[in-house]
């Protein structure tokens, strides 16, 4: 058997980090990838421009963290978003920061990231197997010694003194992301938590969204309902697509409306579109436009509160007559207009599947893990970081600085132990 004192299972962003790390510290490290080239998930975070990180202080970064990111304290004081950007720039990638606290490479390019990522492990001398697959720990009692592989159609044996369970969880599977980490996290005994596609698309009831695809809506709140009550909401951007809606918000919110579906309970997206004026301000603004432009047609008095697309949908919804005039506009209607503005409602029915969410939520049970090293509390020398850990984020960068700062960890970890 080959001797390793470290082998990673994953190149995604974790488990380079993680070999890289543990090799400059040096370590002897084998990457094992199934695919046949590292990061391809990577390469499309971001829209392929990957959003490498975020602004916030660490407090306030695990307050977007689910379910539990105090979890996370340790590896994200250990190494944080400073962290990479200067390992980023140290290879010759430039970050901006945008809008939200979120950095992008300067280039738009993740691309260039992962190149960054692939020579910080090359400087490192870390080795690589790809079209790899692990499928089983090895152990003598109960020291680990290595892992099984298949390769090529053959099984073989590889030893180590620790590994680093990087294989991510089940979303975007095409890039081989498909669970694998938790098959082997069962088999040592660890407990996983049902994995469900988050930051993920919604699906609506009706064609109602179908009417309005291709819009994009900024500035507006959308809260959820469950069973008749608002439970959580939130501010920014959303999109309109053929089958639901889509967008920074409703991937945020998605999490909890993936959950509830899975309860059974009965889901309803209100959607603000005038969140900056309470109903009473609302109400003044439209009569002062009514009044203004009474001799106007509605349908061209809606262009001046609400995009054309919407304008149809609202006419018909409030069931008004395109041609009548501003002045002409009942008291009644009026409220319709304002009612339907500060609470345009969808009935959920579903989401997307796992092959179109960004991230997984669920995995294995952080109770489990020593949050100080990432070292699995039931098999010594065995560590995991990444999606494959029942922690997953909003969007903006977060899910990625998980990824690193675990991996991170569960480097130095193993490495000391070793030492």
């Amino acid at each position: 058997m080959n001797n390793y004192d470290v082998i990673v299972v994953g190149a995604g962003v974790s488990g380079l980090l993680a070999a890289g790390r543990a090799a400059e510290l040096g370590a002897n490290v084998l990457v094992v990838e199934k695919m046949r080239r590292p990061g391809i998930k990577l390469l499309i975070t971001g829209k392929g421009r990957c959003n490498v990180t975020n602004s916030d202080s660490i407090e306030d970064f695990m307050k977007n963290v689910h379910p539990n990111g105090r979890f996370l304290k340790h590896a994200l004081y250990n190494y944080f978003s400073k962290d990479i950007i200067d390992l980023l720039n140290n290879y010759g990638v430039e970050i901006d920061l945008e809008r939200g606290g979120r950095y992008f490479p300067s280039s738009d390019k993740s691309v260039d990231v992962l190149n960054a990522l692939l020579e910080y492990t090359k400087e490192h001398r870390v080795e690589f197997r790809y079209n790899c697959k692990v499928t089983k720990f090895l152990f003598n009692q109960d020291s680990f010694t290595g892992v099984e592989i298949v390769e090529n159609e053959q099984k073989k044996q590889l030893s180590a003194q620790n590994v680093i369970v990087c294989t991510g969880g089940k979303s975007y599977p095409a890039t081989g992301s498909t669970g694998d980490g938790y098959i082997l996290a069962k088999s040592v005994g660890h407990t996983i938590e049902p994995p469900f596609p988050a930051l993920v698309p919604i699906v609506t009831k009706g064609n109602l969204a179908e009417q309005l695809q291709g819009l994009s809506l900024k500035n507006i709140n959308a809260s959820v309902w469950i069973n008749g009550k608002k439970q959580t909401d939130a501010f920014g951007e959303m999109l309109f697509t053929h089958f639901g809606l889509s967008g920074p918000i409703i991937l945020s919110l998605s999490r909890f409306i993936v959950k509830e579906l899975i309860n059974n309970s009965k889901i309803e997206l209100s959607i603000d579109l005038k969140y900056a004026l309470d109903n009473s301000k609302l109400d003044k603004r439209l009569l002062r436009d009514l009044n203004e432009y009474g001799k106007k047609q509605i349908a061209n008095i809606f262009k001046l509160w609400l995009p054309a697309k919407l304008i149809p949908v609202f006419i018909r919804e409030c069931d008004i007559d395109s041609t009548k005039e501003g002045h002409q506009i009942t008291g009644l209607e009026r409220s319709k207009i304002k009612l339907l503005m500060k609470d345009f409602r969808f009935e959920v029915i579903g989401n997307r599947p796992f092959k179109e969410a960004i991230i997984t939520a669920g995995g294995i049970n952080t109770k489990e893990i020593d949050s100080k090293t990432m070292q699995s509390k039931l098999a010594k020398n065995l560590y995991f970081a990444g999606e494959v850990i029942d922690v997953d984020a909003n969007t903006g960068g977060y899910n990625l600085q998980i990824a690193y700062s675990t991996g991170w960890l569960a480097a130095e970890s193993c490495v000391s132990s070793i030492n």
